[in-house]
């Protein structure tokens, strides 16, 4: 049996601008680099019967991709998509089907003939073409990988037989797909990068067996009926006609003709067709469908054009006035609408008609507007929708002309959501301006109001009879939270981003932050002035060095009063005296630095299921901490929620929802992820349940009043998904990871038989023989429990070096874990919760070489010395021990010089630092330049990536 290593230089930390960097020593050579593997970070399944979290309703579209009306005769159906989410809305019933299935955020779609099939395609890692039935709303095909980088467009053949793909990277290729019958391609072709990046592609309705795709500058026309896929790249540039071309937006094939059409941003259209003979008596030219030369340029009208689609014999165009107009074979304008007043036209589509060739038999006069023509008959169309890059999407009954709006959204990031605190409101805000209050349970608009500035932030008041909505440009406005009007005068105390608002318990105080640090309260007015200024401005205070993370309301123990916090990303909580505060005067009650190496995130009162009042934050390090709310002590540090990127926000949910009323859980996002886990939190692993909410990131998270809904907000994507919790199926979850210790043995490498578990036990007993004494002659006693003193020294033999800051919270965390309830402090700790103590506070991904050589990096520029002989960033061997001795946790001289004695194996108790020859001995042992490599292997004992 083996005694640790009394090397405790592991303790060792250094702040290098700011973020401290630790130096650990490993115990064993077969223990290099501890911690849980990234690979299994994510265990939970996305997607699952019973899963605790269910998309149930997601608000907003993505304008950038085109929307399809799959109306017939049986329903009234658009199809759009939200982030990785494609849905089925229908405007009638107000109701959605949500078709789930893609990774990542989806970036094209295309519907076949008689829009029964719908064919979505993303791009990203594990991208994917997933063709679905849209009656069922079941997927029957997926394409995975189709190309590298994800599918930029992709376009149906009438009939649905066949479906082609343009890949988003470059060099881009095209891939022709059988897809009833086939997941892989038929054929597959490189496009020259040179031709420019193809997003838009479109079948020949007339010949399936030919396709153009279309680039800013290019078009690009497809053969494969040959057996073999070629193209054609004709040339056009602004000599050809004399003419501005501008850029290309989307063609379409002009139906019973050859040629085809290119809509341009300057209001032409180019014809392409076959190319001619040059006069009489030139040789023929090849009629090959795929070689086109662009005949003429047509100026259609003065905005630039949009959108093409063709249909049926009309050539139907929306332009960058939101006007959209219908031609025919020739060019000639039949009919247009210019009164929608929605914006630029991104996609028009018309609902599915059976064939028809002759209406006019049975129209009756009136019902259809006239074309234009000199013969003035009526123009019969089916209905259609209209989307716009206003994110607006209008509904055109073309028998009597009436337009509805089925949706008005966000056109730019949402970035501010807020739940109501008793009734079922949604209250969303985007960098538009744009403030919208839903009915989440109805999906109902209540109210909505637009401003001229980016809305960044926004809170009900606890009594919710305000909204709190910040802005980017430092503004604060108090509205009425029915009516949306204002409530108030505009505040303007912040020259930045105003990046959290909260009001206190019982809305006598507000308090905004911004991204200049600056914290700025405001308080209710007295009854006398209330009608003409209900709020007044207190003072502001900026007590952080760095961004401001969260700020939080509480109330005061055994009082109403309230309480104020702030978190930095300086590491600080900060606590603010509102009592003693006036007009002009904010004031600290205290500042405290709660973190040492590890960047809190967020901050949130955690629920009331101990009979001791905590803070609970979330940090970089994938750890959750409890604080006591009074003293600022760390009370317990648990493993967080492991899914790629750590916890970025937590919401904690009321009691009540679905499931068992007596439990309290936890909402938490990360930088796409939305989970849940349960209280009180332990570090069980399989207490967290998480999946992908917006694969671009989620920017905010919000509950419901009752606990049953979660919504996140997805920036960038324009949407807001509503989830269903479910604490049932997280329960069960929780069950089926077993009880007690059993869920911790996952996590040690090898499980309850392995290795580690094996080394774990010796070293525990192994502590009790030397908290007896080694050498001692008396009766040995062996225990189920050894001293608090010796767990140190059991962590940093199992590989794991905790700074002496670290090891003060593990001992604070057992010695005070029972004093609430009995008075009495606990001395002593049984394997199990050592267990517990190791799996909860050892690093998540284990100490990396690399964090030696960045600390290196850093002090090698702080010292302005420089490199070693081969180049590597090095350090001075008297600066390197001058840190070690005066920065961050140091040692003293005769700490150092044991060490350092031991690491260079001098005697088994370290090097006299008295002994004459102390100094040449360290002088041996480390060069005059100290590398990170050098320190790492030859020092340390790491092992380098190739060992």
């Amino acid at each position: 049996m083996r005694m640790c290593r009394e090397v405790q230089i592991a303790s060792a930390r250094f702040c290098c601008h700011g973020r401290n960097v630790v130096f650990g020593f490993p115990a064993s050579a077969d223990r290099r680099r501890r911690g849980i593997d990234r690979s299994k970070r994510e265990n939970v399944k996305e997607g699952e019967t019973g899963s605790p979290l269910k998309l149930t309703w997601s608000f907003g579209f993505n304008c950038n991709v085109s929307l399809h009306n799959v109306s017939d005769a049986n329903r009234k159906v658009i199809f759009y998509v939200t982030a990785h989410t494609a849905i089925l809305h229908d405007f009638v019933t107000n109701t959605q089907r949500l078709l789930q299935g893609h990774r990542n955020s989806i970036t094209c779609s295309t519907v076949s003939g008689n829009k029964r099939w719908i064919a979505t395609g993303d791009q990203g890692d594990q991208s994917m073409v997933i063709v679905w039935d849209s009656y069922s709303c079941v997927p029957v095909r997926t394409l995975f990988n189709p190309h590298s980088g994800g599918v930029a467009a992709v376009a149906m053949t009438l009939d649905a037989e066949y479906l082609a793909t343009l890949g988003a990277s470059s060099p881009q290729s095209l891939s022709l797909w059988k897809w009833t019958t086939s997941e892989k391609p038929l054929h597959t072709i490189v496009i020259d990068p040179s031709l420019g990046l193809q997003t838009h592609l479109v079948f020949n309705p007339s010949d399936s067996q030919h396709l153009m795709s279309t680039s800013e500058h290019q078009v690009i026309f497809y053969s494969w009926d040959s057996g073999e896929l070629k193209y054609h790249a004709p040339t056009l540039t602004d000599k050809t006609f004399n003419k501005t071309v501008g850029t290309f937006s989307q063609s379409a094939f002009i139906p019973s003709t050859t040629r085809a059409m290119t809509g341009t941003s300057e209001g032409m259209a180019v014809l392409w067709d076959h190319a001619r003979p040059d006069g009489p008596g030139a040789p023929p030219v090849t009629k090959h469908p795929m070689m086109k030369k662009a005949l003429k340029m047509v100026r259609l009208q003065e905005a630039g054009i949009t959108s093409i689609k063709q249909f049926g014999e009309y050539q139907v165009t929306g332009d960058a006035l939101g006007h959209v107009r219908f031609y025919d074979a020739h060019l000639c304008l039949v009919n247009w609408w210019d009164n929608f007043n929605a914006g630029p036209v991104t996609s028009v589509s018309f609902a599915h008609s059976p064939k028809s060739t002759d209406f006019s038999s049975y129209v009756v006069p009136g019902q259809y507007p006239n074309d234009a023509t000199i013969r003035a008959g009526n123009f019969v169309v089916p209905d259609f929708t209209v989307a716009t890059s206003r994110s607006i999407v209008l509904h055109t009954t073309a028998k009597g002309g009436k337009i509805d709006v089925l949706l008005r959204e966000h056109e730019r990031p949402v970035h501010a959501l807020a739940t109501h605190p008793f009734h079922s409101k949604l209250l969303v805000g985007s960098y538009t301006g744009f403030l919208k209050l839903w009915n989440y349970e109805k999906k109902t608009v209540l109210a909505s109001r637009n401003f001229d500035q980016q809305i960044q932030c926004l809170t009900f008041d606890p009594k919710g009879q305000f909204v709190s909505v910040g802005f980017t440009n430092g503004m604060v406005r108090v509205l009425d939270s029915l009516t949306l009007a204002d409530d108030g005068p505009v505040f303007r105390h912040s020259h930045g981003v105003v990046t959290h608002v909260a009001f206190s318990h019982d809305s006598r105080f507000m308090a905004t932050a911004d991204d200049e640090r600056r914290l700025v309260v405001f308080k209710r007015a007295p009854a006398e002035t209330f009608s003409q200024q209900p709020w007044e401005y207190l003072g502001k205070y900026r007590a952080h060095h760095k961004p401001i993370q969260d700020i939080l309301f509480g109330v005061a123990l055994d009082s109403s009063h309230p309480r104020l916090l702030s978190l930095g990303l300086d590491r600080v909580l900060v606590e603010y005296d509102l009592s003693n505060s006036s007009t002009d005067d904010l004031r600290l009650l205290s500042s405290d630095r709660i973190e040492q190496s590890a960047v809190p995130s967020c901050l949130a009162w955690y629920p009331a299921v101990t009979k001791e009042s905590f803070l609970v934050t979330a940090s970089d390090q994938f750890k959750f901490k409890l604080y006591n709310s009074t003293t600022k002590m760390c009370r317990k540090t648990v493993l967080g929620p492991t899914y790629g990127t750590p916890a970025r926000k937590i919401s904690v949910l009321p009691h009540g929802g679905t499931g068992n009323g007596k439990r309290r859980y936890i909402a938490f996002i990360t930088q796409e992820k939305i989970g849940l886990s349960i209280v009180p939190l332990d570090g069980n692993p399989f207490s967290n349940a998480a999946l992908t909410a917006h694969p671009g990131g989620i920017s905010d998270v919000a509950h419901s009043h009752d606990g049953k809904y979660v919504f996140t907000s997805g920036g960038d994507d324009l949407c807001v998904n509503m989830w269903r919790v479910n604490t049932d199926a997280l329960d069960a979850l929780a069950l089926l990871g077993g009880d007690g210790l059993v869920p911790f043995y996952s996590l040690l490498e090898g499980g309850r038989d392995g290795e580690l578990f094996a080394e774990l036990e010796d070293y525990f007993y192994y502590a009790q023989l030397k908290h007896q004494g080694i050498n001692t002659m008396n009766r040995r006693e062996v225990s189920s429990k050894v001293p608090l003193s010796e767990v140190p020294g059991i962590m940093r033999a199992l590989g794991f070096f905790p700074s002496e800051q670290d090891i003060e919270d593990m001992l604070n965390e057992a010695k005070y874990s029972e004093y609430v309830d009995t008075g009495k402090y606990v001395t002593e700790i049984d394997l199990g919760e050592l267990i517990k103590l190791y799996v909860n506070h050892r690093p998540v991904f284990g100490l990396d070489a690399s964090e030696i050589e960045n600390a290196f990096r850093v002090l090698a520029i702080s010292s302005g010395r420089g490199r070693s002989e081969d180049g590597d960033p090095a350090v001075d061997r008297g600066y390197l021990l001058e840190l070690l001795q005066s920065r961050g946790e140091h040692f003293t001289e005769s700490e150092l010089a044991d060490h350092l004695g031991a690491l260079f194996g001098h005697t088994a108790d370290g090097l006299d630092v008295a002994a004459p020859d102390a100094a040449a001995q360290l002088e041996d042992g480390l060069p005059e330049k100290v590398t990170a490599g050098m320190l790492s292997s030859s020092v340390l004992g790491f092992l380098s990536e190739t060992q």
